[in-house]
């Protein structure tokens, strides 16, 4: 699998328990047919924007349109559109999937980048469509969420791509006895570059190369976890630049090890003293 591009961060979105726990009390309110109507046209834009993008970046990037502002790609899209070069990645390789998928008389079609981007470690496009079919019958028909199209590919790829994980994707580091790890256990660490075998890893404090993939776990988080966490640590990373005390090194590392891609009220309220402080 390719290496990916070097690892950045963006700021983070709190999410609070409370806020995690909020529902709906009443009940779902049926749309008329106008409404109704109305609702999937304004739908299909929104989808057809995310293939739209993808394709624009495709061609900025290979006519190399940011030549007269910008040094490269990765500047660019950081400095232009507020997101990192491998977001920009994500949504031209799902634009030239989703082409593919169109071309080949796929009668359900995908509606967000993080829906196709495990068929990217599929590079001949018969494969990708596959691998598509196949987890929209397992769906029964319907659009297949990420996992589903995971697993199938993770099928259609066993015995030549053993790395379960992805670029971007947040893992759980359990060190057991490797010296390597040592103080590091419980660590989520976000994924910068794979081979079959082994990840690179951003954690709160550091980069880690070629972990074994035994001495990681998946969490399972959705694409916003993975966001969010990649926010999160953009902003230790920024108070990092500066001489931290052993106190404030002491909440970064708590943060560090948290199990859940949320900040609890007490937390975010210890992060922005030390942010104030350090400011």
């Amino acid at each position: 699998m390719a290496q990916s591009q070097a690892p950045r961060t963006i700021d983070v979105e709190v999410i609070s328990d409370e806020n995690r726990g909020l529902r709906l009390d009443d009940e779902f309110k049926p749309l008329s047919a106008a409404e109704l109507s109305e609702k999937q046209r304004l739908e299909a834009i929104v989808v057809g924007a995310v293939w739209a993008a993808g394709k624009a970046l495709r061609e900025l990037r290979d006519k190399k349109l940011y030549r007269d502002t910008h040094p490269s790609f990765a500047v660019y899209c950081q400095e232009t559109f507020g997101h990192s070069r491998q977001k920009s990645d994500y949504l031209i390789v799902a634009a030239t999937i989703y082409e593919n998928l169109e071309a080949s008389g796929c009668e359900v079609l995908p509606k967000s980048e993080f829906q196709v981007r495990p068929l990217g470690v599929l590079k001949k496009p018969p494969l990708q469509v596959e691998a598509w079919d196949k987890a929209v019958a397992i769906s029964d028909g319907k659009v297949p969420r990420h996992h589903i199209v995971k697993k199938v590919v993770r099928e259609m790829t066993r015995g030549d791509e053993d790395n379960p994980f992805e670029l971007g994707e947040v893992v759980g580091i359990v060190a057991q006895d490797n010296p390597e790890l040592k103080g590091k256990n419980g660590c989520w660490g976000i994924v910068t570059a794979l081979t079959k075998t082994t990840c690179d890893l951003q954690i709160w404090d550091t980069e880690l190369e070629g972990i074994e993939i035994e001495f990681l776990r998946e969490l399972e988080y959705t694409e916003e976890d993975c966001q969010a966490i990649q926010k999160l640590h953009g902003r230790i990373q920024r108070l990092q630049k500066t001489e931290l005390e052993k106190t404030a090194k002491g909440v970064l590392r708590l943060l560090g090890k948290i199990d859940r891609p949320y900040l609890t009220p007490l937390e975010e309220e210890m992060l922005q003293l030390v942010e104030k402080v350090y400011s």
